[in-house]
């Protein structure tokens, strides 16, 4: 069929084939005319506002607290410690994912009691009548505080010359080797023998995931009863759900979560907060509603941060370039708790440390998390698919330089070849499917590669004050968090499993009830799209509801790149099986076999009598009526279904830019960035471009400008968007997009996942383009952010 597209709003007028055509996202009317409704937003009579007051002491003893003063300020309702809240938890706050039996994690409460570990930890709550009195009331509470030393460098820390938690009796959490046992002392082998050998130490620097909304949390409770609803700008209202029930011994039947509209998390939301605990268990307290709004300096220091690792990475190879061995040792910052996943973070980075390559099993990688007196870190946009990426790629630059030949050409001798694919890897994992090379080459032509490098030899000469630097990445992302069985062996507390609902309603609209829950993803078209392609309809005729768990009961929401390969699967097998169901219905009222009949367009027929049909709006409007049914089936078209997928997804691609930097300032200007992104079958490409560019753009930041900066005594320099340098618009780059398609063979759709293929793909690519700009003047490697000064200095160094 013909798609053609209406030049008034970008849409393409729609026939049979829905997938794979650029629509325009339904999501966005409300959110761009102001309409879209955020927790901040909502009306709530009669709610309490509450406050949080914070340690300015990264690591202190806290002696007393009076709060006399603040609870006599007009307008101020009650103010907490957190020994006046003892009795209200029923355990601590969760960490869900104990990675070892021996882990150490010391009890976390929503308020501190005895000591504060990191600059914005909550030692006492205010609730008050309006927002303003309630942090009013916080400059009136007196807290006696001892401060203690601060540990903020991850190796120091784990010298245990200071211990944060004393009851632990060290700040090491946990390490954990990935074994494999019948390869044991291959990896040694291969460091010693082979004929290159690499080794380098690479910093993922802190990062503030910087959403555009900060966190925000309504507790409403119900007058009588006991249920409560809880409103959050929350990634995960099931996952919140279940731990906040658990937290504060609540029946989950009681709890309802919804989260309005939520402007944007990058994982950072993914988890369950102090102050989400706070308002509801103060709330069943007082009897009111409490809410709270986050602050954005309050949002740098008390929600999560991401990456902060050390990377000791040693590479093998031959006389030919080919990989050999790998060591990886690694050094994560858990910040002063962990948090919900924090410590499975590293873990999801260890089975991607060859990237793409053909490694064999000469592999050896072992993480230690430590505590320091920081934020805690959780997952951040890839969580641990970037550092590994990022590790392996500029490794394999730094092996190029120092066998002399070309970074792209290295590459390609160590491609996983497409016709090995499934492909076993090293770790034991089957990678799904991949064409590498073709990806490769499809961003080699969109970038001018070898354009660019002819260019660079006449550029780059003796006293050009701008060098030209050229930049490569592939990558690999383990997407689609799941399979269940996978997760547990990794000791995950919860299963990788998705729910949805279908349902045809009687006048032949369809409605969808996913247990995935977007934060800006555009699931709302893309799972209309699916149902419409499915049903033959428009995809304005499907209604996607999500986000709230009376609405959706089942589900474990929206990270890893797991909405499409696992949600969005199980909403295309639950139309499968309504489709089912309806054929029994039509074929009954055709007096037909329904193994006779065919379904296409909307319309059910009989094969090979084209006289005999009845479209889908009569099938339902039948079912709805239950006046003539087979005997035996229920009234109505409704399925539902929950997908466990048999294996994670694998997204791939190849990302090149090209940078000129000025060695005088030190400042790098990125000319092109190219990114080709193989995610299956594209069900939006629009939406595809949307997630590929947002992503890219972090991966930028991160390589040029982003950084959380502590002091030695645990403060934070940069906690207002004066200091954390998120990039502007006009500090952007067009980007260029390509695709490759290979469709996964693991689901029914095709389908794979790109939430954080950009962000996954262009920290190395920029980074591998800094150094190889500079590489000529003696400059081997720069740690990420490469600021003007850092470059700078960096030139200088070498040439001293």
């Amino acid at each position: 069929m013909t798609i053609t597209e209406d030049p008034a709003t970008g849409n393409n007028a729609l026939g049979n084939n829905v997938l794979g055509t650029r629509l325009l996202r339904k999501e966005d009317p409300a959110l761009l005319t102001g309409e879209a409704v955020f927790a901040n937003d909502m009306k709530v009579p009669g709610a309490l506002y509450m406050a949080v007051l914070r340690s300015p002491y990264a690591h202190a003893t806290i002696g007393s607290i009076d709060t006399s003063a603040a609870l006599a300020l007009d307008g101020v309702h009650a103010v907490y410690t957190g020994a006046d809240l003892r009795d209200t938890w029923a355990s601590p706050m969760p960490c869900a994912w104990p990675v070892t039996d021996d882990m150490k994690n010391p009890a976390h409460y929503p308020l501190a009691v005895d000591k504060a570990v990191y600059v914005g930890d909550g030692v006492a709550c205010v609730l008050a009548e309006t927002d303003a009195i309630a942090h009013d009331a916080l400059e009136l509470i007196d807290v006696e505080y001892e401060p203690l030393e601060a540990i903020t460098d991850l190796e120091d820390a784990l010298s245990d010359r200071v211990v944060i938690h004393d009851e632990l009796g060290t700040n090491a959490s946990y390490t954990w080797p990935l074994v494999i046992e019948e390869n044991e002392g291959d990896c040694e082998a291969a460091m010693q023998n082979s004929a290159y050998v690499v080794k380098e130490r690479y910093v993922q620097q802190r990062l503030i995931p910087m959403a555009m909304e900060p966190r925000a949390v309504v507790a409403q409770p119900e007058p009588f009863g006991g249920n409560m609803t809880l409103y959050s700008s929350t990634q995960v209202p099931h996952i919140l759900k279940v731990m906040t029930a658990l937290t504060l011994g609540i029946p989950e039947q009681q709890m309802r979560v919804v989260c309005p509209a939520v402007g944007g998390g990058f994982g950072s939301k993914l988890n369950v907060y102090a102050e989400e605990l706070l308002c509801v268990g103060l709330a069943r307290k007082v009897g009111k509603p409490v809410r709270w709004n986050e602050e954005r300096s309050e949002n740098a220091q008390a929600t999560i941060h991401g990456r902060a690792q050390i990377q000791d990475i040693e590479l093998a190879a031959d006389e030919n370039g080919k990989l050999t061995g790998l060591r990886v040792r690694l050094i994560g910052d858990m910040g002063g708790y962990l948090q919900l996943v924090a410590p499975g973070v590293p873990l999801l980075g260890a089975f991607l440390y060859a990237g793409v390559y053909e490694l064999p099993k000469a592999f050896d990688f072992s993480c230690t998390s430590v505590f320091t007196n920081m934020t805690p870190t959780d997952a951040y946009r890839g969580a641990g698919r970037p550092e590994a990426t990022y590790a392996i790629e500029h490794a394999m630059d730094a092996l190029a330089r120092k066998m002399g030949i070309d970074p792209l050409e290295l590459r390609r001798r160590n491609f996983i070849p497409t016709v090995k694919y499934p492909y076993e890897a090293y770790t034991g994992l089957v990678y799904d499917s991949g064409d590498h090379d073709k990806a490769a080459t499809v961003a080699e032509g969109l970038l001018d590669y070898a354009g660019l490098r002819a260019r660079q030899a006449e550029q780059n000469v003796p006293g050009a004050r701008k060098r030209l630097g050229i930049g490569v990445s592939t990558y690999f992302e383990m997407c689609g968090l799941a399979p269940s069985r996978v997760l547990a062996s990794l000791n995950y507390s919860a299963g990788g499993w998705e729910s949805a609902t279908v349902r045809v309603l009687p006048t032949s609209k369809i409605q969808v009830v996913t247990g995935t829950s977007p934060h800006g993803q555009g699931h709302e078209t893309s799972w209309s799209m699916i149902a419409a392609e499915k049903f033959g309809v428009d995809p304005a005729d499907v209604d996607v509801l999500h986000s709230d768990t009376a609405i959706a009961p089942l589900g474990l929401d929206t990270y890893g790149s797991r909405s499409l390969p696992v949600g969005g699967v199980a909403v295309g097998m639950a139309c499968d099986k309504v489709i089912d169901k309806a054929k029994q219905i039509a074929a009954h009222q055709m007096e037909a076999n329904p193994d006779d009949l065919e379904f296409s367009g909307g319309v059910f027929r009989v094969a090979g009598q084209p006289d005999k049909e009845m479209p889908l709006a009569a099938v339902a409007f039948e079912a709805f009526t239950a006046h003539d049914l087979p005997d035996g089936l229920e009234p109505n078209l409704e399925e539902q279904v929950t997908y466990d997928p048999p294996n994670f997804s694998w997204p791939f691609g190849t990302h090149m830019c090209a940078v000129e930097i000025d060695t005088e300032t030190g400042r790098t200007e990125v000319l092109q960035y190219v990114a080709v992104d193989d995610c299956g079958v594209q069900v939006n490409p629009l939406i595809v471009e949307g997630q590929v560019h947002g992503g890219v753009v972090q991966g930028l930041a991160q390589a040029l400008w982003e950084e959380a900066r502590y002091d030695d005594d645990g403060n934070l320099q940069s906690s207002t968007l004066a200091e954390y340098l998120v990039p502007a618009a006009s500090d952007v780059p067009n980007i260029t997009t390509g695709e490759s398609v290979t469709p996964s063979p693991t689901n029914p759709l095709g389908v794979k996942g790109v939430g954080e293929a950009g962000t996954i793909g262009a920290a190395p690519c920029v980074m591998n383009a800094v150094v190889d700009a500079l590489s000529g003047l003696g400059v081997t490697d720069i740690q990420m952010p490469a600021t003007p000064l850092k470059v700078w200095q960096a030139i200088e160094d070498a040439r001293s």
